[in-house]
């Protein structure tokens, strides 16, 4: 697939439907928007409590999807993304929900017509995603800490005041205890540590604009491994200050980097991928799938600052809405 998207034969929408609102408010605007830019009318597909859109996504590439919309928060964004990986399948990020980490990672605008503007741009970039298990994600994957907080944060409560939910989340685990944690990368010697949290990243940047990783890549072909071991609410706010300031040392922040990652843990602990639990385990293996994801972006495509272009993108795709053209 080049770096530029034409207009596509056939689209699909897969979307969460618990997380627009007005679901037919939402189906006519994207539709009418699509139509107006020369588009196919999409196919709908809805996600369901027990299939957050992988099952839906294989089925869009059955029938001949091109592109394909995620309409939802990060893991229908993640189903997405799983069923994506390897194909020349584009996807585009529609946000919705409270999360939406890739979006943010990569100056993608949160808002709908910014969304559907990128998309009709046509500007494209291969990411790599990490592969654990049977799915893909293309943020980070976590154990510990990370997934305790994610557990303890209420989606009543992140619904009402967004991303600051999780900061009630992490307090109640601040003080838990670290854990005995066994990492090796890319089979190498294993090494030993006493972490509270460890996580396997993709893109550097963390719920509310934290910026944890400044030298993570998406598109390197390489995993940014973050060791988190503070052990006492001073080290916590030291590292915290250390991080907002974007500080070169973080205290008790310890990062490497690799194409194949393995935690291993005494006791099951807490996990998660792109923000979504999954069950916890002994083991987090993580591995990098090198370009596997096509996601459209503003144009143009290689821009090093990608988020310059939103605000024009968001513009056009308005001036659609409004028009007949």
């Amino acid at each position: 697939m080049p770096t530029e998207l034409n207009v596509p034969a056939a689209c699909a929408v897969v979307v969460n439907p618990a997380k627009v609102p007005d679901l037919d408010e939402f189906r006519q605007t994207v539709t009418e928007t699509l139509a107006k830019a020369g588009w196919p009318v999409p196919v709908w597909y809805e996600t369901t409590p027990e299939d957050p859109g992988r099952g839906q996504t294989a089925q869009a590439l059955d029938e001949g999807a091109e592109v394909v919309f995620a309409a939802g928060g990060d893991g229908t964004v993640m189903a997405c993304i799983t069923a994506l990986a390897g194909t020349d399948v584009a996807l585009a990020i529609l946000p919705a929900g409270t999360g939406n980490l890739l979006a943010a990672n990569l100056g993608l605008s949160t808002d709908l017509a910014a969304g559907l503007g990128t998309a009709i741009e046509g500007g494209l970039r291969r990411l790599d995603v990490g592969r654990c298990e049977d799915a893909c994600f293309a943020v980070m994957a976590g154990l510990g800490f990370d997934a305790k907080m994610l557990d303890s944060t209420s989606e009543t409560t992140k619904k009402r005041i967004g991303w600051p939910a999780y900061v009630i989340g992490a307090v109640k685990h601040l003080r838990d205890r670290p854990t005995r944690v066994t990492i090796t990368i890319d089979g190498g010697r294993p090494f030993r540590r006493r972490a509270k949290t460890v996580l396997i990243a993709n893109v550097g940047r963390l719920q509310g604009g934290v910026r944890l990783l400044e030298a993570a890549d998406p598109a390197d072909g390489k995993l940014d491994v973050a060791v988190l071991s503070p052990r006492t609410l001073r080290q916590w706010a030291a590292m915290a200050w250390a991080v907002a300031r974007r500080h070169e040392h973080v205290p008790a922040l310890e990062v490497l980097r690799g194409s194949k990652v393995s935690v291993v843990t005494r006791r099951p602990e807490p996990r998660q991928l792109d923000g979504d639990l999954i069950d916890p385990g002994t083991r987090l293996d993580v591995e990098v799938l090198p370009k596997a994801l096509w996601l459209c972006v503003p144009q143009p495509a290689d821009h090093p600052d990608i988020a310059t272009d939103a605000d024009a993108v968001a513009d056009r795709a308005k001036r659609l809405m409004k028009s007949g053209q």
